[in-house]
């Protein structure tokens, strides 16, 4: 008999729930704790492993499980607690969240997890503290020109030179930590216009799923995937939803600089306006055509065609 697993993860503890059997039991976030539920999951035929991103205490067992062999999945918690809604079940609990895990692990077949390595893990740390430097950098722009006191002005100035160079610093590591992961993809990826390293290493750690799906799969992954909205004789107005809101954000710089620099992509954006397209509207149809270029690049291992728009 197939067993599904459910996995509520806390910062000290892991909540297991196994379905059809209704098993919960309890075990330390730890190697100590997961080597005990290797052992029990060494007992049962075992289909999928779900758990919820959980501000990154998810890792150990999510890396853990994926070494050894088994098919562990993370998925985002709003996923999970409206699966849950739609059970009717609106109580909420360790025991019941990882029961509800393990239902939503035997019923989705479209869940996808990238093994994680230690590579690609530096690598995702240092882009997301040169995110929050960046983020503080800009704050304190933001706050100076507010600034009246002599003291507080000098302060602002002092810890945004002082931040400039950190994120100078780590944009080195990061360059070196880029290479470390996937050095052959990284030059075929810097070889586009619009590319540069923050995006290169953007896209080799929050989307390493490029190049292994198709078109319709990393449009919807990112987010820039329209979506329809009718009912009965109404045609509603596509939108996007969901996605990777952080591979998006940087998506969405690096296709204004393709814009700026690239003329088919230029006059691509041009013609959506023209047509009375939204800046904003064109500019997400210019990023769903630029990540799956992108994607096709990196799946048929060729260099970057020009396209007329």
């Amino acid at each position: 008999m197939l067993s599904w697993i459910g996995i509520d993860v806390a910062k000290a503890s892991l909540e297991i729930g196994i379905k059809p059997q209704g098993i919960t039991f309890t075990t330390s976030n730890d190697h100590e704790g997961l080597a005990q539920l290797e052992t029990c999951l060494g007992q049962l035929e075992v289909g999928r492993i779900l758990m919820e991103a959980t501000g990154g205490y998810e890792k150990l067992a999510l890396r853990t499980l994926q070494k050894a062999g088994h098919n562990a999945v993370c998925i985002n918690p709003v996923r999970a607690r409206q699966f849950a809604e739609a059970m009717g079940k609106r109580a909420k609990t360790d025991k019941i969240d990882a029961l509800v895990l393990a239902d939503f692990a035997s019923k989705i077949d479209d869940c996808r997890s990238q093994a994680s390595t230690p590579e690609r893990d530096e690598l995702r740390e240092l882009v997301k503290q040169r995110d929050r430097f960046v983020q503080q950098r800009d704050d304190n722009k933001r706050r100076l020109k507010q600034a009246n006191s002599a003291v507080v002005i000098a302060n602002f100035n002092q810890h945004i030179k002082h931040l400039r160079e950190l994120i100078k610093q780590l944009d080195k590591v990061i360059k070196q930590a880029t290479k470390s992961v996937d050095s052959d993809r990284a030059k075929q990826l810097m070889s586009v216009k619009g590319v540069g390293p923050v995006t290169v290493a953007s896209l080799l750690c929050y989307l390493p799923e490029l190049g292994s799906l198709d078109r319709r799969e990393i449009a919807a992954l990112v987010g820039v995937a329209p979506y329809n909205n009718d009912s009965g004789n109404r045609s509603g107005p596509r939108s996007i939803w969901g996605g990777r809101a952080k591979m998006r954000r940087v998506l969405y710089m690096a296709c204004w600089a393709a814009i700026l620099s690239n003329p088919e992509f230029k006059m691509r954006y041009s013609t959506l306006c023209a047509r009375g397209k939204c800046s904003k509207v064109a500019v997400v149809a210019c990023m769903r055509v630029f990540i799956v270029r992108l994607n096709a690049m990196v799946r048929d291992g060729t260099a970057w065609k020009a396209q007329a728009a």
